[in-house]
């Protein structure tokens, strides 16, 4: 069998898998934000919280909840990393450096799992599954509430109330998230994952010197990174470890625990909001997209420029050779269209082609399935530009989903959609004018640029991947890369709540024969005309300084 036509079976047998799962799952997740009904151990963490689960919440209240745990999360993971040395497990390493902690905590907090640090030389077991463990659950959960949040703005009208923060918190961790990884986990540790809390090993010699590797809770904690779009790796290789991904048959399962909630949420807002076929025309969207994605980055990969790629069969610089081009090909678009940042290659070592891909991919905002959570509104967010574009065409007040989208509304759209690109553009023309922060590229030219501009968009749009060529464990890189992921976190969703109240709090507008179809083909192509054009017109110059012209020069 040659590699391109095992790389296209793997993508059929994926795409097998998540059509599967897509109406079990997603009925289960809208039957779960819907009940009104508390199992006991949610009533149990509701009392040890203070928290009234049966209080419904508006968007300003919604928020200061959102804002409130985060904090607390922020402080509570920082201070753990910096007590490490005193803490029991800790394997013998010292506290981490204050500006690295900072960055790290953002980092699990905010979902984006950045790590400036290499992950079994550094965290011991305490801060690893106490700390970051623990946040890859909660960061999740606090997506999805924000998502159905504004799903329910638009299911419910003349109240501004979008339900209870902590409720949707607690039922995301313990109804889905939990279960989830605990079957993923078992999978992972069925299939070779190591799940210990064992010491360091030394086992055997490496160029000279002893090599060394410790154990860890690692299924437990790669079950959780990718089902909850977390993607922070045990160790530095991330999934192209052999103990967080042993076998190809791990590395697809890993693929499709990163998108299966993200694509299934589609199905629950299509439930919640009373219209199954608008669920569809979103989960169309985010498929054509990366269905494309998928094969474009193929075509890259497998494309023979030369006499070597000829000989391999395809660009295997910086890719694990147990997975072959084709699956770290659709590993790199999956993760990078989503909030994950697990990998499982090097997408420095990607053709100039490839690795622009992966930076479009973060550019278009990680709505392609996107997070769990994020990629929903995010693409909620898209859909009503879309439909101002086209009421703009005919000359009619924009609608979508019964609801009027007035100059507030698109106000709040607008200022959703800048944040993320102003974050990049602005660090990312600092970190190239100052004279410090470049000394951190490993290549010059068109490849050092991109590394700069990769680590901000990562940050900026909370994914978490590396380019695999920038030293960022320096002040500058942690200060301002924690930033950018505590503003391209927070900021987006002030607007999305803000959204989500001005929505519910609106009327039911009665449909006509002039209302634009949202649940067919034609609106569907002109969202993702619209999502690929104001990409492009935002980001183009910067790729074209970067990936465009490493992969036109090649």
């Amino acid at each position: 069998m040659g590699p391109v036509l095992a790389g296209v079976l793997q993508l059929l047998a994926l795409i097998g898998a998540l059509a599967l799962a897509y109406v079990p799952l997603g009925n289960y997740m809208a039957r779960v934000y819907s009940s009104d009904k508390h199992w006991r151990v949610e009533k149990w963490i509701y009392k040890g919280i203070g928290a009234n689960p049966d209080t419904e919440m508006r968007w300003t209240a919604y928020l200061r909840g959102v804002l409130a745990f985060s904090v607390v999360g922020v402080l509570f993971l920082y201070l753990l990393q910096r007590l490490q040395g005193v803490l029991p497990g800790s394997l013998g390493f010292a506290a981490i450096d204050p500006d690295q902690a900072f960055n790290t905590a953002v980092s699990f907090v905010t979902n984006t799992n950045w790590q400036s640090y290499y992950g079994e030389q550094a965290m011991g077991h305490v801060v690893q599954t106490a700390g970051l463990a623990v946040q890859n659950f909660v960061s999740a959960a606090v997506g999805i509430a924000v998502a159905v949040a504004l799903v329910r703005g638009f299911a419910r009208s003349r109240t501004g109330e979008l339900g209870n923060f902590w409720s949707d918190l607690v039922r995301g961790v313990v109804r889905i998230l939990v279960p989830g990884a605990a079957i993923a986990a078992v999978v992972l540790v069925a299939c070779g994952a190591i799940q210990n809390f064992s010491g360091i090993h030394e086992v055997g010699q490496f160029m000279g010197g002893s090599q060394q590797w410790n154990g860890g809770a690692v299924a437990s904690q790669e079950a959780i990174k990718e089902l909850g779009t977390n993607g922070g790796g045990y160790f530095n290789a991330n999934s192209a470890h052999p103990f967080e991904n042993p076998t190809p048959f791990t590395n697809l399962f890993e693929i499709f625990l990163i998108l299966v909630i993200p694509f299934a949420l589609t199905r629950t807002f299509g439930v919640m909001v009373g219209s199954v076929k608008q669920g569809y025309a979103i989960l169309a969207t985010m498929a054509t997209i990366w269905v494309g994605f998928v094969a474009l980055m193929m075509w890259t990969e497998f494309a023979h420029h030369g006499p070597a790629f000829d000989i391999a069969g395809g660009a295997y610089e910086g890719k694990e050779v147990r997975f072959g081009v084709g699956s770290s090909a659709i590993f790199a678009t999956s993760t990078t269209l989503t909030s994950t940042g697990a990998v499982d290659s090097f997408h420095s070592s990607f053709t100039g082609l490839g690795g622009g891909i992966t930076m479009l991919g973060m550019m278009l905002g990680e709505i392609a399935p996107g997070g769990v959570g994020s990629g929903l509104y995010g693409m909620l967010i898209m859909a009503i530009i879309a439909v101002f574009i086209a009421g703009l065409m005919v000359g009619r007040t924009p609608e979508y989903l019964g609801k009027k989208i007035s100059t507030r509304e698109i106000k709040l759209a607008a200022c959703y959609i800048l944040i993320t690109p102003a974050l990049v553009l602005v660090f990312t023309a600092a970190a190239m004018a100052l004279p410090t922060p470049g000394n951190s590229m490993t290549n010059s030219g068109a490849h050092g640029f991109s590394e700069i501009l990769y680590a901000y968009t990562s940050a900026s749009n909370n994914n978490g991947s590396a380019f695999a060529g920038l030293n960022a464990d320096t002040q500058w890189f942690n200060s301002t890369l924690g930033l950018c992921m505590l503003l391209g976190r927070f900021l987006p969703m002030v607007f999305v709540l803000a959204l989500a109240g001005s929505l519910a709090e609106q009327k039911p507008v009665p449909e006509t024969a002039g209302t634009l179809r949202t649940d067919k083909p034609l609106y569907t192509g002109l969202l993702v005309g619209t999502i690929i054009i104001i990409t492009g017109l935002t980001y183009f110059p910067a790729l074209a300084l970067g990936p465009l012209a490493e992969g036109l020069a090649s």
